[in-house]
Parts: C-alpha cells; sequence; structure tokens
C-alpha cells in the first residue's frame, strides 16, 4: 500500500477507535478525525472535523492516500453531510472504504445507498462495507431499556447476525491496507443470527439479573424513543429500518469479516460478556 495517512472518520466511534488502534498497530499513520479529539487513541496524528462544516476539510485530507468514511447516527441526510468528503477524496483520488449498512442496495432512493451510487460512480478506488446490527447496540441504542429489565423494539421474531463492531474496524482495516479488495461491496455479519429474545437471555446470564424483551409496534416504539431524546424523524427512520428485522431479512451469514480481516467474527454470545461490562459501567 502507499505511504501516506489513513484519514479515519469519527474517529472516536465504536468502529472508528478501535480502527484507529488495529491500524496503529499495524504501523500505518494515522489522521483521526473528530469533532472531539480529547479521546483519541496515542500515536494517532488529531484533526478536529466537524462534517456538518467541513471548512476544514482540505487540512484532513493533505497528505492522505486513503479514508474511512461513514455517516454518524442521528442525522437524517448522509448525503448531505458525507458527499462532499467523497467528492474532495475522489478528487485527489485518495481510496475510500465506506461504511454503509446491510440492506441499503436494495432500493437505491435509500440515503446511504444514493452515497454508494456516488462513490461508484466516481473514478475513487473504493470498498463498501455493509454491516448488519451491532452487538454494541445493547450498550448504547439500548442501553436504558437492558437495565430497566425490558428490551422493548419493533423487530417481531426476526433475528439478526449481530456483528461487534470490534470486527468491522477489524473489516476495515483490512479494506484499507490491500488493494485486493477495491471495488468491491461486502456485507458484514456475525456467524450467528439470534432473535432479541435469545439476546435478553443472554444479557440476563451476564448480567445476573433479569432481561426480558417485548415486541412492540412502530408507533409505541416512536413514541418511547422520542420521549428518551430522539428526534421524531430519527425515530422514524429507526422504526423503519427495524421492519427488515422483523421479516427474516437480517438473519442471513457471510464470511465477509474473516475475508477482509482473516479472523472468524466474534458471535453475539462471545460479545455478551463486554457489553455486560460496559453496561455496568
Amino acid at each position: 500500500m502507499p505511504e501516506g495517512k489513513i484519514l479515519v472518520l469519527a474517529a472516536t466511534g465504536n468502529v472508528g477507535a478501535p480502527l484507529v488502534s488495529e491500524l496503529l498497530r499495524r504501523g500505518e499513520k494515522v489522521m483521526a478525525a473528530s469533532r472531539s479529539v480529547a479521546s483519541l487513541a496515542t500515536g494517532a496524528e488529531a484533526v478536529r472535523l466537524d462534517l456538518s462544516d467541513p471548512r476544514n476539510l482540505a487540512v484532513a485530507l493533505e497528505g492522505v492516500d486513503r479514508i474511512f468514511a461513514l455517516s454518524p447516527t442521528g442525522y437524517l441526510d448522509p448525503v448531505g453531510l458525507l458527499a462532499p468528503v467523497l467528492e474532495a477524496a475522489a478528487a485527489r483520488d485518495i481510496k475510500i472504504v465506506l461504511q454503509t449498512a446491510l440492506g441499503v442496495d436494495a432500493n437505491d432512493a435509500i440515503p446511504l445507498r444514493q452515497l454508494e451510487l456516488k462513490l461508484q460512480a466516481s473514478a475513487a478506488p473504493h470498498v463498501i462495507l455493509r454491516p448488519n446490527w451491532f452487538s454494541d447496540n445493547f450498550a448504547t441504542y439500548w442501553a436504558n431499556d437492558v437495565r430497566r429489565g425490558e428490551i422493548r423494539v419493533p423487530a417481531g421474531e426476526g433475528r439478526s447476525s449481530f456483528v461487534d463492531a470490534r470486527d468491522v474496524a477489524a473489516a476495515a482495516a483490512g479494506a484499507l491496507t490491500s488493494h485486493q479488495h477495491d471495488g468491491k461491496a461486502f456485507a458484514l455479519t456475525g456467524p450467528v443470527a439470534y432473535s432479541y429474545a435469545e439476546a435478553a437471555r443472554l444479557l440476563s446470564a451476564a448480567l445476573g439479573r433479569p432481561v426480558g424483551y417485548t415486541p412492540i409496534d412502530d408507533r409505541t416504539f416512536v413514541a418511547e424513543v422520542v420521549a428518551a431524546g430522539l428526534t421524531p424523524g430519527y425515530a422514524e427512520l429507526l422504526a423503519a429500518i427495524f421492519q427488515p428485522v422483523a421479516e427474516g431479512w437480517t438473519s442471513g451469514v457471510t464470511d465477509a469479516v474473516e475475508v477482509l480481516s482473516g479472523k472468524v467474527p466474534r458471535s453475539l454470545e462471545q460479545s455478551i460478556g463486554d457489553i455486560a461490562v460496559r453496561l455496568d459501567a
């Protein structure tokens, strides 16, 4: 691979933080970008970058030949947020590894799919990563539910092959440090699919206290997560992306993590101990 730096967006996030650490372990030069640089890994060059105000984007791209890009959670317009970054990187012939989400290629109207299409239409070398639902969501999105002892989401009896964010980071590192997979898209999953009821049982055992699962309808879900602090628009988006879960579309398993990273991904059962520690922290 070239000798330039790798720019990692959202470098303090669930994927960004372990990705920065993995790239440093491999001896890569890393430019770690975040709105807050206080908790970045030692050894990375830090740059403050707010994607909603990308005036210092040129500074962040200086000396960079590869970039890991994703849209932070909570935004309804990932195209408006990330397209300027992709365009600037493509103009500089920077390789782009773009993280979107499992299933976005089913409909070209989906904003994350529109980002993929923009990237594919560019001349930039690229890899697209589409992770399934993260195991880590139980310690982030659904942490309050788990602490209260009841997970309440509109997933029905659907199963998901939850993927650990650390395995997504390892896959991203593999894509960033090799030309072997350029031009390809990968669906990243864990090795086993679980229902939310099964996930609740694993959490109960790991935490040593009861955690249940109650499937709820979209309307109830939206009302509850808005009351918890999410915006109505983002709550509606979350409800919509639970439909594929309930209909069984997220239960498939791929070998993409192993292909990209050389390691078998963690199952939810293998991740649950670390999730429990984060919940009890």
